[in-house]
C-alpha cells in the first residue's frame, strides 16, 4: 500500500504501524521552508517538523494559515527516511514529524524507538531537553 493508503487505514481503525513508518521512509515529501529553516512548531516540549504528501496538501495548509492561494511556496522535497534518520537526530531536543498538518488525514510520527534512531528517541533513557527556536536550519537548503 502507499503512504496515503496506510494513513487512511490508520484513520479507519486498522493501523499497521510498521507499514506506515516504512511507507513514510520510502515516500518523497514536501517540507516547507521559512527563510532558511524547515518549518516546525514546538508543542509540549517536542519540535514537530511539517511534511506534506504533495504540493496540493502544502498549498492547502498555507492557505489555511493566511497565504495567498497564488503565492509561490518555498519547500524542499526529501524522502521521509532522510527526515527521520538525518534531520531529527541533528535537532537539539526531541523532534518528530507531522504529515499533512491540519488535514483530516494528518498523521504524527513521534520521536520514539522504531520511528527515529534510538539516539533521538525519547522513550529510551533520559528525557531530552525541549527543542528551541522558530525553525530548524535547512543546512544549505537540502533536507
Amino acid at each position: 500500500m502507499s503512504l496515503a493508503d496506510e494513513v487512511a487505514a490508520a484513520h479507519a481503525g486498522h493501523p499497521n504501524p510498521a507499514a506506515l513508518v516504512g511507507e513514510l521512509r520510502r515516500t518523497s515529501v514536501c517540507v516547507p521552508l521559512v527563510t532558511d529553516s524547515l518549518m516546525s512548531a514546538e508543542l509540549t516540549g517536542i519540535r514537530w517538523l511539517y511534511a506534506f504528501s504533495d504540493e496540493q496538501e502544502l498549498a492547502r495548509f498555507a492557505v489555511s494559515r493566511g497565504a495567498d492561494a497564488d503565492a509561490e511556496l518555498s519547500y524542499v522535497r526529501t524522502v521521509g527516511a532522510r527526515l527521520l534518520d538525518v534531520v531529527i537526530p541533528a535537532i537539539e531536543g526531541p523532534a518528530g514529524v507531522v504529515l499533512d498538518a491540519g488535514s483530516a488525514q494528518a498523521m504524527v510520527f513521534p520521536p520514539v524507538s522504531g520511528i527515529v534512531p534510538d539516539s533521538a528517541a525519547v522513550d529510551l533513557g533520559e528525557p531530552v531537553e525541549a527543542a528551541s527556536g522558530p525553525g530548524i536550519p535547512a543546512a544549505g537548503g537540502a533536507a
